[in-house]
């Protein structure tokens, strides 16, 4: 704006027309205080701009008033604010910073920039609260004698598997709250498939495989939904010492019964699966899962922790068994199981957990290959019983016979911390186990041909049990890698007394993520 020398400038009318209308003409001295008004106000209005940090240049000192020169330099001030307020604008229209912008608005656009970004972490926190997902590989060799193997020839395998989990939330109930888990499994490899007949004939349990040859498939291995209950139904949710847990869905059985604190992981402790479940169940096929040991199912459970730190927990549930182990008639027949823990402190406070459970399946395996109805009970515990020493156990006794080739097994073992010797993340683990013959497979080993097919049955007469012993030692490089030698040796293999001592020696590597 330019003040024209000796006229009232435009910026000047417009705030003398502004006025309020008198009934007679203002005399001079009247707008002279008006205009020394107005300017008290710009002045204050221009020296909060200057103490916010702005660019602003505040024009040069007016002249005292009284002369028409006091009007022009009040439009020039007012020419420069607006000036400055047209470029404030026009900085604030991009979102960007840029060096041309004024100080202030450089800094507005940053605590802009920063706030959007922390706005986004809560967001994106808020989308993953509730989810965790974890994932390994677990790599194994394994060599047999030439002793072990029916070929008569030295045998050693490769192989490895891969598995993902995820635990998503589910939803709430009023108190209860919800969960789904889903795990992904892949491998290959189907580990030592030439030894000399066992009763567990499985010494790599983290053998799997879907398919043979170059190419690895992965299964949804599990995916149940699980929702907690707390109680009393109405009652203040943080303060509740007892709940119920429902799971309905395709299930590890194992996850939930006969669970054991140092015999529960091929992946990390011992790989005979003779001392990673209860042998009647798992090897002997009394929990009646698919192949690859999963099945449909649903659980209910009570625990109570109103003793806390102990605790009791009484559970019930129904698996399917036969074609139902693959969701083929799962509801025909299933195998019911039911399971009652507790957790006690022994040994001055040392952590114990104990396991009763007993089963029933009207469509387990029998050794003739047709479906029999087993029944059976068992025992599970680990105790620790010093800093870094804990103790296990597990017994099964089978309360028929019904064509099954062992029908008692009793598994005891331990594992040593390595805090005894500066290695606080090793371990050392030893088992021994022994699988007794029944009578029924007994008298159908010493029968030629028992299925009257015109060749031998068993190839040989069965006597007595078997027994099977496994050391490891877990060395762990770091917290998400670990190498673990093993040594296996199996005497009087599926009850054979003339068999040689099967010795199977190994390696297996896990990476954890």
């Amino acid at each position: 704006m330019r003040a024209a020398t000796g006229r009232t400038p435009a910026l000047a009318i417009a705030l003398l027309s502004a006025l309020p209308v008198r009934a007679a003409e203002p005399s001079m001295a009247d707008l002279l205080a008006e205009i020394r008004r107005l300017e008290a106000r710009l002045t204050k209005i221009e020296q909060e701009k200057i103490d916010a940090g702005t660019e602003a240049t505040a024009p040069a000192a007016p002249p005292a008033p009284g002369s028409g020169a006091d009007v022009a330099a009040l439009a020039q001030r007012v020419e420069a604010l607006e000036a400055t307020n047209q470029g404030v604008e026009q900085s604030m229209a991009d979102d960007h910073i840029s060096e041309r912008d004024p100080e202030i608005v450089a800094r507005l656009k940053d605590v802009e920039i920063r706030t959007l970004a922390i706005q986004k972490q809560a967001r994106t926190i808020e989308a993953l609260e509730g989810i965790t997902a974890g994932a390994q590989f677990t790599l194994v060799g394994q060599y047999a004698d030439e002793e072990s193997t029916f070929t008569g020839a030295d045998d050693s395998e490769l192989n490895y598997r891969g598995d993902v989990a995820v635990t998503l939330p589910g939803g709430e109930f009023g108190n209860a709250e919800g969960h789904i888990f889903a795990q992904f499994r892949m491998g290959q490899g189907d580990g030592l498939d030439e030894l000399n007949p066992t009763f567990t004939s499985t010494p790599n349990t983290t053998a799997f495989a879907l398919t043979h040859g170059d190419d690895a498939a992965a299964i949804l291995a599990q995916a149940w939904y699980q929702l907690n209950v707390p109680l009393p139904l109405k009652g203040h949710k943080p303060l509740s010492k007892q709940h119920l847990e429902i799971n309905v869905g395709k299930i590890d059985p194992f996850v939930f019964f006969d669970q054991n604190a140092v015999a529960d992981d091929e992946a990390i402790r011992f790989l005979n699966n003779a001392f990673v479940h209860n042998p009647l169940l798992d090897s002997g096929g009394d929990m009646g899962m698919d192949s690859y040991g999963f099945t449909p199912g649903a659980r209910l459970a009570y625990r109570s922790d109103r003793q806390d730190p102990e605790w009791w927990q009484a559970s019930v549930a129904a698996f399917g068994a036969g074609d139902g182990a693959s969701f083929e008639d799962s509801f025909d027949s299933p195998m019911f199981v039911g399971q009652l823990e507790f957790g006690r402190k022994f040994f001055g406070g040392l952590d114990g957990n104990y396991r009763l459970y007993a089963w029933h399946n009207p469509q387990a395996p029998g050794f003739d290959g047709q479906s029999h109805s087993h029944e059976g009970v068992g025992l599970s515990f680990d105790q620790r019983v010093h800093d870094a020493i804990t103790l296990f156990g597990r017994y099964g006794h089978a309360l028929q016979e019904d064509r099954r080739t062992f029908g008692k097994a009793l598994t005891l073992g331990a594992e040593f911390g390595g805090y005894y010797w500066e290695r606080s993340g090793d371990a050392l683990g030893v088992a021994w186990g022994w699988l007794d013959a029944t009578d029924d497979f007994e008298d159908a080993s010493a029968t030629v041909d028992a299925d009257g097919d015109g060749t031998p049955d068993f190839g040989y007469t069965a006597d007595g049990a078997e027994q099977i012993a496994e050391i490891y030692y877990r060395w762990q490089l770091h917290s998400q890698l670990e190498i673990t030698p093993d040594l296996q040796l199996v005497h009087n293999p599926g009850a054979n007394e003339d068999a040689d001592l099967m010795k199977i020696v190994g390696v297996r590597m896990k990476a954890a993520f």
